[in-house]
């Protein structure tokens, strides 16, 4: 397996703990020094800023399916998922904006950068305008 492959591997995994809401790998999985840029100023940072995140998300806050489509490009150190993912919100404020239960679905991609195998940093940009929308937070177009 080459390392593009074997980095590809391990985001699909990184990935998958939002679905099996298991996060007893990710020690393995990321470098202890991990830089989430796309955590909210305020969070912790190194791998305890992702796991606080990803335990807080998991806890009910956001549900998300998952994946409509993906595409998922690798070469050398970085991984880039690009796609469509949707769930469902449960309703409350999202970036300073109340928003209604429901289902949304919005463009995404995120950036990976491995070391030795190991997720070290990873960037998120996402389309939140859209799900605020699709929410009720905001008047549609």
């Amino acid at each position: 397996m080459s390392d593009s492959e074997r980095n590809k591997a391990v985001v699909e995994e990184f990935d998958a703990i939002l679905n099996t809401r298991d996060l007893s790998r990710l020690d393995e999985l990321c470098t202890q020094d991990m830089v989430n840029h796309a955590l909210a100023s305020g969070r912790p940072q190194g791998l305890e800023g992702t796991r606080e995140f990803l335990e807080s998300s998991l806890g009910g806050r956001l549900a998300t399916d998952g994946w409509e489509h993906v595409n998922v490009i690798a070469e050398g150190d970085f991984v880039v998922q690009h796609g469509v993912r949707g769930g469902q919100w449960p309703g409350g404020p999202f970036l300073g904006f109340e928003a209604d239960p429901g289902a949304y679905s919005r463009e995404v991609v995120f950036v990976y950068r491995l070391e030795d195998g190991r997720i070290a940093e990873r960037w998120a940009v996402r389309d939140d305008l859209t799900m605020l929308r699709q929410l009720g937070g905001l008047p549609a177009g």
